[in-house]
């Protein structure tokens, strides 16, 4: 039994639903491209994982080897990349990121020195850049081990469902932090077990 599994199956609640859930295999690679992942996730908000899928491959085939590397995108016109299938929200979106990357950085030893908040606050002043967008960054890319993403609604759901939280607003808040409170120093192990629970 791995660390994490054994603080978190402390929590009868989750214990059961580690039990009935398949373990989720490592899907982060130590040194993974930041920014990337970033220009990545803009195209695929609002939208479905098959039409972000076909949108990004259409965008970076706009780039000579196939990289949008961030001079090379702020040199494309809006037409060039909205041939893509990107808003026009979008387009300033990754530019937007672009932008940071060539004046701030985007590096991932860079964003590793910091600590996850620091990663955020870093990271959220990029217009089209909200919270869950570096949180799953933080998870999924930098391979943070200790994030709750609140703002992730089926997090919310499953949760509620799990516990029996009957809550909103405010209250919702607290006391779902206090039960992902309990899984410190896991709360991104405890967070991917509840988005594959399948309730009965």
């Amino acid at each position: 039994m791995t660390a994490a599994h054994e603080i978190l199956q402390k929590d009868p609640v989750l214990q059961h639903i580690i039990a009935q859930t398949p373990e989720y295999k490592k899907d982060f690679d130590a040194g993974q491209d930041v920014y990337l992942a970033l220009l990545e996730s803009i195209v695929s908000q609002q939208i479905s994982v098959k039409a972000a899928d076909a949108i990004f491959a259409r965008f970076v085939q706009l780039f000579p080897d196939q990289y949008p590397h961030p001079a090379i995108l702020l040199a494309k016109s809006e037409a060039d990349l909205r041939s893509a299938g990107l808003s026009g929200q979008k387009v300033n979106y990754l530019r937007n990121v672009a932008e940071f990357a060539l004046t701030q950085g985007i590096d991932y030893d860079q964003l590793q020195q910091k600590t996850d908040d620091e990663i955020v606050a870093y990271l959220t002043p990029i217009k089209g850049v909200g919270r869950w967008t570096v949180e799953m960054l933080l998870m999924f890319v930098l391979g943070r081990q200790d994030v709750f993403p609140y703002d992730d609604l089926v997090i919310r759901q499953k949760m509620m469902r799990a516990y029996g939280v009957d809550l909103s607003g405010k209250l919702l808040k607290i006391r779902l932090f206090e039960i992902a409170e309990a899984w410190r120093p896991y709360r991104s192990v405890a967070c991917r077990y509840l988005w594959r629970w399948q309730p009965a």
